[in-house]
């Protein structure tokens, strides 16, 4: 590879070519086995004597750094070296300059939510928001990736639609006209890296700093986060069996942000006279409303209700969805829908931000949702996911009765258990989790997705990333990390009242 020396400063000019060459290697930037170039050639390119760069390299020769290899050139060694980075068979790398520019107070009080840490899975993942890998069509995936990889799309050498692809924004307004009753057309569709893009885009158009945006409480802690850091006064707004409480909405409010039909993450629907007070507030008070319908895909019972867009007749739903759950996050796509006064700008600031997505993996996800792969995508892990769902159902009910209530939710990738009122005094959920942690178990603490008030006491178990076949064993072991139990007292209708979803 092109390695970079400078020969700036003062001194022996094969002294600074060898501490600099020796720096890289005791960092890491030069690993074990990599080739340096030949003698000639970085003479040449440093303007410098041949014998100036081969006096360099002798001296790393001699020292054990470097090894040169007859009729192949100079490579660097293998041997484990004082303070080499670990990966690489020695000592870890040096610290980097901690620097003088920081970032506003915000981004200093902001911490990072879930994913890229790198660490192993745990061997019974009840995490949320994480589908199956395994049912991931990969080898007809490969097919259509493969088909699109044209060189009529490699060779073109221009930039793409920050619309995103039109094939895919046509398959879209097709697919969620006919499972979400969303009727658009496909010029109102927006290809987006994810939700979460989609929710910086709105964001970025409607909010100005200082402006007031309501979230569920409790709720999706990266758009309360996104928001916030947008310059928004952010305020949870509390969810009840029917959902977000329109009349505790702040009437400042410009962007209210809603998970209508499985709340996030309670799993209740909201009810249709919430949605249509939800509809009026927003019309009254001149606000938006962020529908995100993330995984409403996966249903295991009772009819859909119509989303918040269906009923819409004002032009002040953005409608957000994903392929992040039914197929995999790490495609990055998803879409919103918008009422057409703001998709120009919506458009620009796709542009500003990326431009636009990965034409392939767009043009593969369209031949994917025409040719009804999708559909059945859906409908296999569906079935899947409702065997895994339904064994954590029955376990909870039958050895967590005296602890955890299930609260009711007919779809999505999740479940919620909140805490029996008489069992909030004895059980220290935190310590609950981490236990269950060190036992090879992850589940989530419903707290965590509270933002101001106080918090829920529950737990969140995802069914997505668990085998069935694991799902057993990994409530028996949750079970032995809660305390001995007390005795249950008898029931009440106050203590029944409590037990009601909220």
């Amino acid at each position: 590879m092109e390695f970079h020396v400078s020969l700036a400063g003062r001194g022996d000019l094969a002294a600074r070519i060898y501490r600099q060459i020796v720096d890289a290697i005791l960092d890491g930037r030069l690993r074990p086995g990599e080739r340096l170039p030949p003698s000639r050639e970085l003479a040449r390119r440093l303007e410098v004597s041949r014998n100036t760069v081969a006096l360099a390299y002798e001296r790393m020769v001699a020292e054990g750094f470097l090894e040169g290899r007859a009729g192949a050139g100079t490579f660097v060694t293998g041997k484990a070296l004082p303070g080499r980075p670990a990966a690489y068979g020695g000592a870890s790398p040096r610290r980097r300059k901690a620097g003088a520019v920081t970032p506003r107070r915000l981004w200093q009080e902001l911490t990072s939510t879930t994913g890229g840490d790198g660490d192993t899975p745990p061997g019974y993942d009840f995490r949320v928001g994480t589908p199956d890998p395994r049912l991931f069509p990969l080898a007809t995936w490969r097919r259509l990736v493969a088909g699109e990889l044209r060189p009529s799309v490699v060779q073109a050498g221009v930039y793409g639609d920050p619309s995103g692809h039109p094939g895919l924004r046509a398959a879209i307004s097709r697919y969620i006209g006919i499972s979400r009753s969303v009727r658009v057309e496909p010029d109102d569709v927006l290809v987006t890296q994810g939700a979460q893009q989609a929710l910086d885009l709105v964001g970025r158009v409607l909010i100005e700093p200082g402006d007031h945006v309501a979230v569920e409480e409790p709720g999706y802690p990266p758009a309360r986060l996104l928001f916030r850091s947008l310059g928004a006064r952010v305020t949870g707004v509390p969810v009840d069996a029917e959902g977000l409480d329109v009349a505790a909405i702040p009437a400042t409010a410009r962007l209210v942000y809603v998970t209508p039909s499985h709340q996030f993450p309670l799993g209740t629907p909201m009810s249709l006279e919430r949605r249509a007070a939800l509809l009026d507030w927003a019309e009254r008070r001149g606000a938006t409303v962020i529908e995100d319908d993330y995984d409403s895909e996966f249903r295991f019972g009772g009819r859909p209700l119509e989303p918040l867009h269906s009923l819409d007749r004002a032009g002040r739903v953005v409608y957000v969805g994903s392929f992040s759950k039914t197929l995999l996050p790490t495609l990055r796509v998803g879409f919103l829908v918008a009422p057409a006064s703001l998709l120009p700008a919506l458009r620009r600031a796709r542009q500003l931000a990326d431009w636009h997505g990965d034409v392939v993996t767009q043009a593969a996800l369209a031949r994917f949702i025409d040719e009804g792969l999708l559909g059945r995508q859906i409908r296999k892990a569906t079935r899947e996911y409702a065997v895994r769902r339904d064994l954590i159902l029955t376990t909870l009910r039958r050895d967590f009765a005296d602890l955890l209530q299930v609260v009711p939710a007919a779809a999505g990738l999740h479940l919620c258990a909140r805490l029996v009122p008489y069992a909030d005094e004895d059980v220290d959920l935190g310590a609950v989790i981490a236990r269950a942690r060190e036992a090879g178990v992850a589940v989530e603490n419903l707290a965590a997705y509270c933002g101001e008030r106080p918090a829920r006491h529950g737990l969140v178990l995802g069914y997505g990333g668990i085998p069935a076949e694991r799902v057993e064993e990994g409530l028996r072991r949750l079970a032995a990390c809660f305390p001995p139990r007390r005795t249950r007292p008898e029931p009440s209708a106050g203590r029944d009242a409590d037990m009601r979803p909220a």
